[in-house]
């Protein structure tokens, strides 16, 4: 076994669906402090999700195409999203609730077959998101900067199926992003001033067994926190051998991203998705697609803002 450089997460309770919404793909995790509430997507579905714990308020917006990713706006109300073919500003509460959609850049017309997936903000206030093919197969996804100025840059023309992604090391020098349909996930070195990458190097690959690498977070020791497609659980690793430190089997197999929240920022939330399962499946697996929960001893990190 690997060695490891950091302690063991725990578990304190058992996994429990706290939205049993019938995604067709959830995504896109952003605890917001001020809200105490968190935004999910239903990509495929075209949703904008919004769960309060505390009421147990579910509150819903529809789109005319996808949404796959999500973070809080730093200078002003609501949020700033990746579309099917770019980055928008969306807030949710004006118009009366019923939300108001601003487009802003789509940087790959030359990439029609080509969807934005997962994507966050680094702690300069900057937006990552990676694009792929639709259905998944072309070796067409690239990683964009999204800064405050809406000057858009494609920082890695990664050649991947389906990226997904990315997190940061603890100490922000390591941006970690995934190969999902080869398995494999990357690190590279970040360089925080100027936002740009080096030295990519293999990171983890996962066996078949334990399916494809989708959404992570990173905790408040470093710990990477990684949902597997296909594999019916999240993993947590250790930040630099990549040993597996905890398990967290789901009751549905696809699981596609995580993201800390609550009060203490100590609740994993865990989205999962009823995409790709037959008929069969989904009878034995009645809550792929649902919003889970589970409390640790961990301690996740606030979810940086976008700048603009």
């Amino acid at each position: 076994m690997a060695s490891v450089s950091c302690p063991r997460p725990q578990l304190l309770g058992p996994v429990t669906p706290v939205w049993p919404a019938a995604a067709i793909l959830g995504e896109g995790i952003c605890w917001s402090p001020a809200r105490q509430a968190l935004y999910w997507v239903d990509i495929l579905g075209q949703r904008l999700l919004r769960y309060t714990p505390a009421t147990q308020r579910r509150e819903q917006w529809q789109f005319e195409v996808t949404v796959s990713a999500v973070a809080e706006r730093r200078e002003a109300p609501g949020l700033l999203v990746t579309l099917q073919k770019g980055f928008a500003y969306f807030d949710p509460d004006a118009d009366g609730g019923r939300g108001h959609l601003q487009p802003l850049l789509e940087p790959e017309p030359e990439r029609p077959g080509n969807r934005f997936n997962d994507g966050k903000c680094d702690a300069q206030g900057r937006f990552w998101a990676g694009t792929m093919d639709h259905e998944g197969e072309a070796p067409t996804g690239a990683l964009y900067r999204f800064d405050a100025d809406r000057r858009c840059t494609r920082v890695f023309d990664a050649g991947f199926p389906v990226t997904n992604g990315p997190t940061w090391s603890l100490d922000g020098r390591t941006l970690y992003f995934n190969d999902t349909a080869r398995r494999q996930i990357y690190a590279f070195d970040f360089d925080a001033p100027t936002g740009s990458l080096s030295n990519q190097r293999p990171w983890l690959r996962f066996s078949e067994a334990d399916g494809h690498p989708d959404g992570m977070t990173t905790d408040g020791q470093g710990r990477l926190w990684i949902a597997h497609w296909g594999g019916g659980c999240v993993t947590c690793h250790d930040p630099i051998t990549a040993a597996e430190l905890a398990r967290v089997p789901l009751p549905t197999g696809h699981i596609t991203n995580v993201a800390f929240g609550g009060p203490t920022l100590g609740t994993l939330y865990i989205t999962s998705a009823r995409s790709k399962l037959t008929e069969a499946q989904l009878t034995q697996q009645p809550l792929a697609g649902a919003l889970f929960s589970v409390e640790t001893d961990a301690v996740g990190r606030p979810a940086s803002c976008y700048a603009g």
